[in-house]
């Protein structure tokens, strides 16, 4: 696998299950070593969830920031796995979710993960998101990849 290299929104489809609405990540800017993925999400006022969370001041749900995130993580996942066409990624814990500062249209998301473990089919990533350089929320998944 090469170093360094960029993913955008079509080949990411091709690595992952997720289709529109659900799909939260739009490029992938880099994946290093098979151990770090930095990913990006512009976030803009047309999503869905923006028509109830919340209608007057709109901000993103902190659940589908971590769902973002993971997905970045699950770039990298896929991208290391033999036959990942073959597999998906199920979630099996999320631990120390921490939300700095509220996401709304016109930010910009920098997700950084890293892999952290990965043992047979379970794997532990750590994972940052950011905006404009400033933290806004960081958290620590465990993931199986298990067969479609």
């Amino acid at each position: 696998m090469e170093k360094n290299y960029e993913l955008d929104v079509n080949e990411i489809k091709n690595v992952l299950a997720h289709r529109y609405p659900f799909l939260l990540v739009d490029r992938i800017l880099s994946i290093e070593n098979d151990k770090k993925v930095v990913g990006l999400k512009n976030v803009t006022c047309n999503e869905p969830h923006f028509q109830g969370h919340f209608p007057e001041k709109p901000i993103m749900p902190g659940v589908l920031i971590l769902e973002a995130m993971a997905q970045t993580g699950g770039v990298l996942l896929m991208k290391i796995v033999p036959n990942y066409k073959e597999k998906l990624i199920y979630f099996m814990a999320i631990d120390n979710a921490k939300f700095r500062k509220p996401v709304v249209p016109g930010d910009q998301l920098i997700f950084e993960v890293e892999l952290l473990s990965f043992r047979r089919n379970i794997c532990k990533l750590q994972g940052k998101a950011l905006v404009d350089g400033q933290l806004v929320c960081e958290a620590e998944f465990t993931a199986a990849v298990v067969d479609k």
